[in-house]
């Protein structure tokens, strides 16, 4: 009989950046953000303007500094079976957060998990805001 160990949730930065190839090119293409239940989720990462339609799926408004940090701004998931009315909306909600990067969740599926997702999302983000506010 083999043991075998169960990996627990890690606890870490609420973001990370995903290398998921060496090219100097993809460097910046995909991002992970860890939710309160301590799961990943990995994003690809557009400026708001470079965004392509999309379909329905969980997005991040953020707004990257000139050292290259992230701030999440915003959460939520496109609504529309309309890819172009998802982007229209992305690009105006971001525009007025002062988001300058749309992070994309495609890997839900359905509207029970971009849900969860969403709300994973948003509680790591309260928890480090209520953190950092503590301090």
């Amino acid at each position: 009989m083999r043991k075998v160990e169960v990996e627990t949730p890690q606890v870490g930065p609420a973001d990370e950046p995903a290398l998921v190839c060496s090219e100097a090119a993809f460097a910046q293409a995909f991002h992970y953000w860890r939710g309160a239940s301590g799961r990943r989720y990995l994003h690809s990462v557009y400026t708001l303007i470079g965004c392509p339609a999309l379909p329905r799926a969980n997005y991040i408004l953020v707004r990257r500094g000139e050292d290259g940090t992230r701030s999440a701004l915003a959460f939520g998931q496109t609504r529309d079976t309309t890819a172009t009315v998802n982007l229209a909306h992305l690009r105006h909600q971001g525009a007025k957060c002062g988001a300058n990067e749309v992070h994309i969740h495609l890997l839900a599926d359905g509207t029970e998990a971009r849900a969860s997702v969403e709300a994973d999302l948003i509680a790591a983000h309260s928890q480090k805001h209520a953190a950092a506010n503590a301090a």
